[in-house]
């Protein structure tokens, strides 16, 4: 508990209960989870957790750069402790999402020199190694 504590204090955020429970879920699971998906698995056991809290907390996660936001389809928000740069892939067929570590910058086209880069997002779509043995045994 002390180690989450301390790694929410380096990025300028102020340990509580809620804020620890969250981010150890995202540091330990690496599930890429939504914030539904937090509050699904954190309410059982912090019964005073809200839907907001959580959603008010990833939002504060991720404008600290504690947590990456990560978009791989329209309308769905999942958060990602690991702020290494990493690319992610989608299975879709189980829904998992999986981490593909890389340097996206030194992969990408060169853009002018006008053209200040923020953010790179590199996401893939496709059936992951299980699913695709799992197709091949049925």
């Amino acid at each position: 508990m002390l180690e989450t504590a301390e790694k929410l204090r380096t990025f300028g955020i102020r340990p509580s209960v809620h804020r620890m429970a969250i981010y150890r879920y995202l540091d330990e699971k690496r599930n890429h989870p939504t914030a539904e998906m937090i509050f699904q698995a954190l309410s059982p056991e912090n019964p005073t957790l809200s839907r907001t809290t959580v959603y008010n907390t990833l939002k504060l996660f991720a404008s600290s750069a504690a947590v990456s936001e990560v978009i791989i389809e329209d309308g769905e928000m999942r958060y990602d402790a690991d702020i290494a740069p990493h690319a992610h892939f989608k299975c879709s067929k189980c829904g998992a999402i999986h981490d593909f570590f890389f340097v996206p910058h030194e992969h990408l086209p060169r853009l002018a020199p006008q053209f200040k880069i923020q953010e790179i997002h590199v996401n893939y779509r496709g059936i992951c190694p299980e699913c695709s043995e799992n197709a091949m045994q049925d």
